[in-house]
């Protein structure tokens, strides 16, 4: 038989359902005095506490997506009015020379737009969690290779002093292919801090508690406040090259910790940046 006291508790049972149902902020918590009443209230708590924080977590990502599409149209629409202003130019001369150059910039701003846009899509895949990556033993310094072949013609041209410094028989755990990219974003963004006639210098250092992989360039090194946003998606510091979207690093970071590694940067003692990329043991 009902008491008046369980047709209360009853009554603000409901009326907790009613605030949840209508995505209030405050809810008030009371103890029941019945056994079943109290198990039910205890679980209707905690069923709101989760579907608070899913709420809160949805509206984070909701933010965050429409930050990142703000971003996306911001990086988009620069390249694509300095086009335009080209093509209008172009339209406008007659002279052979001039054309070449003008259609020369306008294929360089069209490869910069296609590294955005496949980097952002390799990004979303790799936020959506639709990429597998390998688990495989691989030599660093065969990773390395890997890494730098696709820039050595371009390092030749600009006159850029490549060291390496890997001991033989050094292996890690993880997919080659996309550490392999990882390795090139940071060499791209050490090869434009050296410029011409700069030096990169790659160096292992592997022991019972990690392997670690660094890469200094003979640059200026980044500002002070720099250092703690480098990794953040479209972030561009101070000494940021014209070119730059603030995309390669944030690649970076994302494939690395994936795959359960670490990525920092410092500026050296004597100049240029030191990227360092860990795997524990």
């Amino acid at each position: 038989m009902f008491t008046k006291s369980r047709y209360k508790s009853i009554a603000q049972i409901s009326e907790q359902i009613d605030l949840v149902l209508h995505n209030a902020d405050h809810l008030f918590v009371s103890e029941a005095q019945e056994g079943e009443l109290s198990i039910l209230q205890s679980e209707i708590t905690k069923m709101t506490l989760r579907i608070r924080e899913q709420n809160n977590a949805l509206k984070g990502e909701k933010k965050h997506l429409a930050d990142s599409l703000a971003d996306i149209a911001h990086q988009l629409r620069t390249p694509l009015t300095s086009a335009n202003l080209i093509l209008s130019l172009l339209k406008n001369t007659s002279d052979e020379n001039e054309r070449k150059n003008l259609l020369r910039e306008v294929e360089g701003l069209f490869v910069q737009m296609d590294w955005l846009v496949t980097s952002l899509l390799k990004l979303s895949r790799l936020d959506a969690g639709i990429v597998v990556f390998q688990r495989e033993q691989m030599d660093v310094g065969n990773l390395i290779d890997a890494s730098i072949r696709p820039l050595l013609i371009s390092m030749e041209l600009h006159n850029i002093d490549l060291q390496t410094e890997i001991p033989e028989g050094v292996v890690i755990e993880g997919d080659s292919g996309w550490l392999s990219e990882a390795i090139q974003n940071i060499l791209k963004n050490c090869m434009e801090s050296a410029g011409d006639n700069g030096k990169i210098e790659i160096m292992c250092e592997d022991n019972a508690l990690f392997t670690e992989i660094t890469l200094h360039d003979s640059g200026p090194g980044f500002e002070k406040e720099d250092l703690f946003c480098l990794f953040d998606r479209f972030y561009r510091g101070k000494n940021a090259g014209a070119v730059g979207y603030g995309i390669g690093l944030a690649l970076c970071k994302t494939i690395i910790n994936r795959q359960g590694g670490t990525i920092a940067v410092k500026n050296h003692p004597q100049g240029g940046a030191v990227f360092s990329i860990r795997f524990s043991k």
